[in-house]
């Protein structure tokens, strides 16, 4: 005769507290809502203290490396932390006139600033990608965006030491990140990322 199987209900309810309810055969499984110090505005703690409020962590395409994003208050500059890679990117019209690759001063001062941070770490290798929209002819975003790279590359080699290795590419309209259906989403897809994989401390 077979064993009855188990069933197990598992309630997350933060990152750090996981209720687990296990039944056999006909057992009910607890509630989330039996579970103690629970209230009705949030998981209330011993003494009257409460949590933060839950937030909801970007998993990207591999749910094993949680991420960390970080936007200014305009959008035109992201930076994502996982635990293998650390990611910026820039919104092209921060950095260039339109179809231009010349940086102005305050997109050369933008870059400088992260390549200060890159020197905190003992980063050897960093890839810089240039993309556009879908506008015009492909062969001249792939240009385009190249001469982009190109350039955010040039100023990252001038800060920061000879020894880190740069691979450098122009993507064109390849590999969108919003609709090129609409402006707000051609503007996020012309942009310059700069990434390298995160050191251990």
């Amino acid at each position: 005769m077979c064993p009855n199987r188990s069933r197990f209900a598992i309630a997350l309810l933060t990152p750090t507290i996981l209720a687990v309810a296990l039944s056999t055969g006909s057992s009910s499984v607890q509630q989330a809502g039996d579970i103690p110090y629970l209230g009705s505005s949030g998981l209330a703690l011993r003494g009257g203290a409460t949590l933060a409020p839950l937030k909801i962590l970007d998993l990207g395409s591999d749910p094993l490396a949680i991420s960390r994003v970080v936007e200014d208050q305009d959008g035109t500059e992201r930076r994502k932390d996982t635990d293998t890679e650390v990611a910026y990117s820039l919104q092209s019209e921060v950095l260039f006139a339109k179809d231009s690759s010349r940086l102005s001063s305050s997109a050369q001062s933008r870059i400088a600033t992260i390549a200060s941070g890159i020197k905190q770490q003992a980063v050897t290798r960093i890839r810089v990608f240039g993309f556009t929209d879908d506008l015009g002819s492909s062969a001249h975003g792939d240009v385009l965006s190249q001469h982009r790279a190109n350039a955010v590359q040039a100023v990252l080699g001038d800060a920061l030491p000879s020894t880190v290795d740069f691979e450098t590419r122009g993507f064109g309209e390849r590999h969108p990140v919003a609709s090129n259906t609409t402006e707000a989403g051609r503007r996020e897809n012309r942009r310059v990322e700069i990434s390298f994989p995160r050191t251990a401390r």
